[in-house]
């Protein structure tokens, strides 16, 4: 039983801010039962953006304060990690280099010019989309697609895929996820999904196939690029689902 509740609480001490203590012990037992929970850590976050949107939309802010408010209490909850590591991943695929060299920019600490792009394209998505959702009243679509982006960690994390480094985050959870486990997982967001967009049975599971078609395109070419996945990998692919997701349910 402890082990069990393990997983999740684990899981939202690495993704949240949430002050919830997870296991004395962190092996990768401990971290294939977390990542196995990052939906939930998705749930919660998208519960929180979804009351700050509706707050909000009881007073006069534009829709586009609004949507950038919650862009700014997602990433507050999150203590900037997944953002932190969509910049250092598109900084890393830009530069030119052997795998060391590229890996070495990622843990330089700083943004570059392809990062600070990427970081500029997603949140104006995600400010734009997250309001229209919210006006539409679409609030389990909302929700859905910030935990559809947790769900892309999941394959990831599958078994045969390598970590980039021996030491570090990605190589505490890389390989460590079943395939019969992430596939439980995409076929309930498929499942979901069908009633995400009202009249349009089709439109969400279309958004959650390309969603996730996308984060496992970009971490397939990590794994060339680098030689494996890492914690900045894992945000990047958040990252992508959840904007892909936000942006195709407002379609």
């Amino acid at each position: 039983m402890r082990a069990m509740l393990g997983g999740p609480a684990l899981a939202l001490s690495w993704l949240t801010v949430l002050p919830v203590r997870g296991p004395q012990r962190i092996d990768r037992a401990a971290a294939r039962r977390a990542i196995s929970w990052a939906p939930l850590a998705g749930l919660l976050l998208g519960a929180v953006a979804a009351g700050v949107l509706w707050l909000l939309g009881r007073t006069a802010a534009p829709p586009l304060v609004a949507g950038a408010i919650a862009v700014a209490v997602l990433a507050l909850g999150t203590r900037g990690m997944h953002v932190d590591g969509l910049a250092d991943t598109v900084d890393g695929l830009g530069c030119y280099g052997p795998p060391e060299r590229a890996l070495a920019v990622m843990r330089g600490g700083g943004v570059g010019a392809f990062g600070a792009a990427a970081l500029i394209v997603v949140a104006l998505a995600q400010a734009t989309a997250l309001p229209t959702l919210a006006e539409r009243g679409m609030w389990p679509a909302l929700v859905g697609a910030l935990v559809l982006g947790r769900i892309a960690v999941l394959p990831a994390c599958r078994r045969g895929v390598p970590a980039a480094s021996d030491t570090g985050f990605g190589a505490l959870v890389a390989g460590t996820q079943a395939r019969a486990l992430i596939g439980l997982w995409i076929v309930t967001a498929l499942v979901a999904a069908v009633w995400a967009v009202p009249g349009r049975w089709w439109q969400g599971p279309v958004v959650v196939c390309v969603a996730l078609a996308a984060a496992a395109a970009l971490t397939a070419h990590c794994v060339r690029r680098f030689g494996g996945i890492t914690g900045d990998v894992l945000g990047a692919s958040v990252e992508t689902a959840g904007t892909l997701a936000l942006v195709g349910l407002v379609l």
